[in-house]
């Protein structure tokens, strides 16, 4: 697999125009101006965001491939691994490359990293509407026009600042997908709570520890982070907060229950030693396991 630390390389190996930037690139195509008869494994040291539209091969990073026909966002982070297998692009798409150094000394050196959706898989790509599709492509064509034009002081914050709003955008156009997505398959609060049911029944037959954020993301075929903005749009807590309230609801229903002491409470619940467990619960319920046995027996 190569490993690219100079957009240059990466724009050979896919066999686009030199950039006009060491640091950044945009790569405008349409249909099989951007087609690539071959197999490219690849990661960067870059950010890139992309907008295709596949008429045929298939994209991989994370777990998954890509084949939809829609015109989607991808977003693929520094170091993250990237197949493009005969990639051959319906319509037009675009490409940005943005190494890690072109944005040190700006806001959105650190403000990039908090965006969740770099670290989702491929399956999980934006999906436009015709609305937010032309949202997208003028902010393209502003970058790219900066890009090509006007090479002076400004140039760069004024790239950066349509990099920040189409990065904005793609936050907005995500919870719009997982209010879509809730209302055509369901409630992910609803499914993810009867697989943590499911697994404290498995527990009471295996000894096979607290149920994780990746294991209930697995069982649900979408990657952890993708679970995690699911849920807190749907409930406004984490994948691991709503882990900790189910977990303790089944504490609290033991202790009151009575039949297991709280070692054998913990160790059922799947944790690995009790302090931990007393001190999760302490900071769920506002007591420990022992007040709150207490308090509910008298």
């Amino acid at each position: 697999m190569k490993h690219f630390k100079k957009i240059s390389d990466l724009h050979q190996a896919m066999d686009i125009k030199p950039p006009e930037h060491p640091l950044f690139s945009t790569a405008y195509g349409e249909g099989d101006k951007c087609t690539s008869k071959s197999t490219l494994e690849f990661s960067s040291e870059f950010y890139i965001i992309g907008f295709k539209k596949l008429k045929s091969g298939s994209m991989l990073y994370g777990k998954t491939k890509y084949h939809h026909e829609r015109g989607s966002m991808l977003f693929i982070k520094p170091h993250q691994k990237v197949i493009f297998k005969n990639v051959e692009l319906q319509e037009h798409g675009f490409l940005i490359v943005i190494h890690e150094d072109f944005l040190q000394g700006t806001a959105l050196y650190n403000e990039i990293k908090k965006y969740s959706y770099f670290d989702y898989e491929v399956n999980e790509a934006l999906c436009l509407s015709p609305a937010e599709e032309n949202i997208i492509w003028n902010l393209y064509f502003s970058i790219e026009k900066e890009y090509n034009n006007n090479t002076d002081e400004l140039s760069k914050a004024i790239i950066v600042s349509h990099l920040d709003a189409m990065l904005k955008y793609a936050q907005r156009f995500y919870k719009r997908q997982f209010i879509n997505r809730t209302e055509l398959n369901g409630s992910t609060f609803t499914k993810f709570n009867a697989l943590l049911a499911a697994n404290f029944e498995e527990r009471k037959i295996k000894n096979i520890g607290l149920p994780t954020v990746s294991l209930m993301a697995e069982k649900l075929n979408i990657s952890p982070r993708y679970l995690t903005d699911l849920l807190k749009q749907e409930t406004g807590k984490t994948a691991l907060e709503l882990i900790h309230l189910f977990l303790m609801g089944e504490a609290k229903n033991l202790l009151i229950q009575g039949e297991l002491n709280i070692s054998e409470i913990s160790h059922l619940l799947g944790f690995e030693n009790t302090t931990y467990f007393s001190r999760l619960f302490k900071k769920e319920v506002g007591s420990t396991p022992n007040e709150f046995k207490v308090n509910r027996l008298n």
